[in-house]
């Protein structure tokens, strides 16, 4: 398997694991990983009071450039260009088109399951659950979808826990 693609299973499963931390200590319901599908499926499948439920999984970086510096990559000076002109921009602006981006792209999928919800992971360091609280009024989620529920981890670690955006 590529390097690369080892790498992005293992933020969808470390970002899993904490969406169902976060979910289990505010509803005290337990819900338990399974494991990692096929791309045809969602990403995780676990169980939630008995039943399978699905996971997609999507890290909200901003931009390419920016899910390079966040993740640690060699940037070539085109990029570098590219992350400083992104940082003139307005943070809550940038936050809101990076998230209505996601769920544009993630709605047009559809999904060989009977329940999936979407688990965002904010990966950005500028933006906070506070910041994704404030803009919930101007996210647009594209109807029709596959998803049940969608979900936001306000931050990597899952420290600020997770904000329900649908329904």
């Amino acid at each position: 398997m590529h390097s690369s693609q080892q790498e992005k299973i293992a933020l969808e499963h470390q970002a899993a694991k904490l969406f169902m931390r976060c979910y289990e200590r505010n509803t005290g319901k337990p819900i338990r990983h399974i494991w990692h599908n096929d791309p045809i499926r969602p990403d995780v499948s676990c169980m939630l009071e008995g039943e399978r439920l699905d996971l997609e999984i999507a890290h909200l970086y901003g931009s390419e450039e920016e899910a390079m510096e966040i993740l640690g990559r060699d940037l070539s000076d085109a990029t570098r260009n590219v992350l400083r002109a992104l940082k003139a921009e307005p943070v809550d602006e940038r936050l809101l088109q990076a998230l209505n981006r996601i769920l544009e792209n993630k709605a047009g999928k559809r999904y060989d399951t009977k329940r999936v919800w979407l688990v965002i992971r904010n990966a950005h360091p500028a933006w906070s659950k506070e910041d994704i609280k404030a803009l919930e009024h101007l996210i647009t989620i594209p109807i029709p979808h596959a998803f049940e529920k969608v979900w936001i981890l306000g931050d990597m670690e899952g420290k600020s826990g997770i904000v329900r955006l649908y329904p």
